[in-house]
């Protein structure tokens, strides 16, 4: 009998992110935010001057953005157009295959206005660019005020030509507008992270951990658990003037579709700034658990099952509020004696 080859099933189709249009301070705050899902806020900074400016094409936004220029250096990632944009790592995932360059806003402009009717340019892009300090008047100019209740928000400019970021999340709660040019983000929960295949923790691109996987051109043979995680994943693709919610630790790829594109995103917590980082506790737990035996490993996460990840009290309802102590409601008095005795334990001083 002649062996008959199975077409394997296509991949679930991503679905859409929902889209709220009109939507009001209020509103996001009571109706969108609380339900802790990605969300798409269809025209929320469609009256920004950068938006306006960016809609017409980009020598008009780099004409807006250039007088609001302070002057202060930034990096830039460089990379050949054979990577077709797609920032990432070199096939030995043993460095990257882009390169950082130090320059200045108005030169990074100049570049892609000049890259922009190219066919296949090399990918441009500088992220994170903190626009306080990079471009003040902009800064002021271009908020979303009453969306975000927090002490600390960090306001980022993203900017560069058709360029790619890898899937991977962010800690923080995440408003992103889409200023110039278009972009599409691919959002997938945390609980996808398995199906995702993570790179190293130690050699990242930009400090997170970012996914191996290429969504614009998935290797299922390479990567066959991917399927899975589309079963889970939606899409946004945003134009100027609209803005996505992500909430903290949503994995996200983002792929930028024109020659030129801006965003202005805004990272805000709403912890105590007395609360220590959790991927620090990732750490630690990489360094004292993840290698015990099974058995033993699996009585610390029953411990851990009860002391960190049930809702706060419960498991401790026979002991009273001062009787518990370290695992107790946290406090700055206690975080700091929390801290202490780490630092004391992982310099061998406990007994």
């Amino acid at each position: 009998m002649h062996s008959i080859n199975k077409t394997p099933p296509a991949p679930p189709a991503p679905q859409p992110v929902e889209a709220y249009h009109d939507v009001t301070a209020d509103r996001f705050c009571t109706d969108i935010r609380p339900l802790q899902r990605p969300a798409i806020l269809k025209g929320v900074a469609a009256s920004w001057p950068g938006v306006q400016a960016g809609r017409q094409g980009p020598e008009a936004f780099a004409a807006c953005l250039r007088p609001l220029y302070s002057g202060a250096p930034i990096q830039a990632f460089r990379a050949p157009p054979a990577t077709g944009g797609r920032l990432h790592y070199t096939d030995g995932l043993d460095g990257f295959n882009f390169t950082r360059q130090q320059t200045r806003l108005n030169r990074l402009l100049d570049d892609l206005c000049a890259l922009a009717p190219c066919e296949a340019p090399d990918a441009l892009y500088a992220g994170s660019l903190p626009l306080p300090v990079i471009a003040p008047e902009m800064a002021r100019s271009h908020r979303l005020d009453g969306f975000i209740h927090a002490e600390n928000v960090l306001q980022s400019l993203w900017i560069g030509n058709r360029t790619r970021v890898a899937v991977h999340y962010d800690q923080a709660e995440n408003l992103a507008v889409v200023v110039a040019g278009r972009r599409r983000f691919t959002l997938f929960p945390m609980q996808c992270v398995a199906d995702l295949y993570l790179g190293p923790i130690d050699l990242t691109p930009a400090g997170q951990p970012v996914s191996l996987v290429d969504t614009a051109a998935p290797d299922f043979d390479r990567f066959p658990r991917y399927r899975a995680a589309l079963a889970q994943c939606q899409v946004a693709e945003l134009e100027p003037g609209d803005a996505i919610y992500l909430p903290a630790l949503w994995l996200h790829g983002v792929e930028a579709l024109d020659p030129v594109n801006a965003l202005i995103n805004f990272w805000w917590k709403t912890t105590p700034g007395y609360f220590e980082n959790p991927f620090n506790t990732l750490l630690h737990a990489l360094l004292s658990i993840k290698s015990l035996p099974d058995a033993e490993r699996q009585r610390w996460r029953a411990l851990f099952d009860l002391l960190v990840f049930q809702p706060e009290h419960q498991g401790q309802d026979h002991l009273p509020e001062a009787a518990r102590g370290m695992f107790g409601t946290l406090t700055p008095d206690k975080a700091q004696a929390l801290r202490t005795f780490l630092i004391q334990g992982l310099q061998g001083k406990l007994p």
